[in-house]
């Protein structure tokens, strides 16, 4: 989202009340707890938890859920990562969800200068979920990854090659997920290339659908056997990006 006070305006409550889910995730909240708007404060029925990036204004995670966790982890313990407020991770269960905003590599002179930074980061999201996989916890980790994997999850491949978000180091980076036997959910359901989650703003992109796949539910491969439906939610407006989801077995939680 483009700041969870935008979308609040733009009918995030209704669409979250209507959604049918157990637990949303949110990246670029932009928001602290203590500037929350009234209708999220006053809002029944979900617990919240939110990450704040130091800067005000700027990045931010969040997570919605019908229960509340058994057990939250808000930081990575790298004071670089965990200042810009880019990791929320929870505990239901058996079952670890975790929130993730992926930095964009692009720096803010379109450098690319930022790509060892967002590189770094992934690694160490990497690594965190792998350390509760292995300690026999089923994980999914859902956000904005900033990273087009393959050539069919962009429209244009070609005028993007040397652009972050599909050089070959980050595409790589995110290999490491697969390789590691992480599952891509959408793309284990569905193999055809022209879903995106992320459209430019500018010339009409969302209307003729050319955008960018970069957003994904990443679930252990535990999980593999317990997914129903891997999918994304392009009706839905309020953002550049769209909503996706996952529905899994009830039995994960146990």
């Amino acid at each position: 989202m483009n700041g969870l006070r935008a979308v609040t305006k733009k009918g995030f409550i209704d669409w979250l009340e209507q959604s049918g889910a157990d637990i949303v995730g949110l990246q670029e909240s932009r928001v602290t707890e203590a500037q929350l708007p009234d209708e999220i404060l006053e809002l029944p029925g979900w617990h919240r938890e939110t990450v704040a990036a130091e800067r005000l204004g700027y990045s931010g995670v969040m997570l919605f859920s019908r229960r509340k966790p058994d057990q939250v982890i808000r930081k990575l313990g790298v004071p670089e990562f965990d200042a810009e407020g880019r990791f929320l991770m929870a505990r239901f269960g058996r079952l670890f969800v975790a929130s993730v905003y992926f930095p964009n590599g692009n720096g803010k002179d379109r450098d690319n200068s930022r790509v060892p930074y967002k590189l770094a980061f992934t690694d160490a999201v990497r690594e965190l979920a792998d350390r509760k996989r292995r300690g026999g916890y089923k994980v999914i980790v859902m956000g904005d990854f900033n990273t087009a994997r393959e050539a069919i999850d962009l429209a244009r491949p070609k005028q993007n090659v040397k652009t972050s978000g599909f050089l070959p180091e980050e595409r790589v980076n995110l290999d490491q997920w697969v390789e590691g036997g992480w599952v891509d959910c959408f793309r284990h359901q569905q193999p055809e290339g022209g879903h995106y989650t992320w459209w430019s703003q500018r010339g009409g992109a969302r209307e003729r659908n050319v955008g960018w796949r970069i957003d994904y539910l990443m679930a252990s491969p535990n999980l593999r056997d317990h997914l129903r439906e891997a999918y994304h939610l392009p009706q839905v407006m309020g953002s550049d990006h769209c909503p996706l989801g996952v529905d899994l077995d009830p039995v994960v939680l146990g």
